[in-house]
């Protein structure tokens, strides 16, 4: 197996960085992050929707201000079709509502405060990502 982008350093960097930013959103509005819950919520609950949006417009704002000062260009190319990215997306929002949150609440959130839904989930997030790939390059 060729590890071809092993950089532990900023992957250290990043990690802390998001950790940070999850205890911070938490004392300053006493929630947890999870963008699907955040972005339900910013749709569909009169509670908490300005700093809802705000949370969304600084996830789509942060990237394109980074780009700004830095050299480095992120080249996205949709080689698929938009109906399947479409359906796609609907199967992750059905599965967020199943599980009761995505993998950033679990995975970030859950697994920080030792919840054991939030452990299983993320578990079973990775192993049938794992799988998914797996099938893909044997096809």
């Amino acid at each position: 197996m060729n590890i071809v982008n092993f950089t532990p350093i900023t992957a250290f960097t990043g990690g802390l960085i998001i950790g940070l930013a999850v205890v911070i959103f938490f004392l300053l509005n006493g929630r947890l992050v999870g963008i699907s819950g955040i972005a339900s919520n910013a749709l569909s609950s009169k509670e908490n929707k300005f700093d809802n949006i705000l949370f969304l417009l600084g996830l789509i704002l942060g990237p394109i201000i980074y780009s700004f000062f830095s050299n480095q260009s992120v080249n996205i190319t949709i080689s698929n079709s938009y109906v399947v990215i479409i359906l796609a997306g609907i199967l992750v929002g059905v599965g967020t509502r199943i599980s009761g949150g995505c993998t950033s609440g679990h995975g970030i959130s859950g697994i920080g405060r030792f919840s054991l839904r939030s452990v299983i989930a993320t578990v079973s997030f990775m192993i049938v990502g794992i799988l998914t790939v797996l099938i893909n390059n044997l096809i």
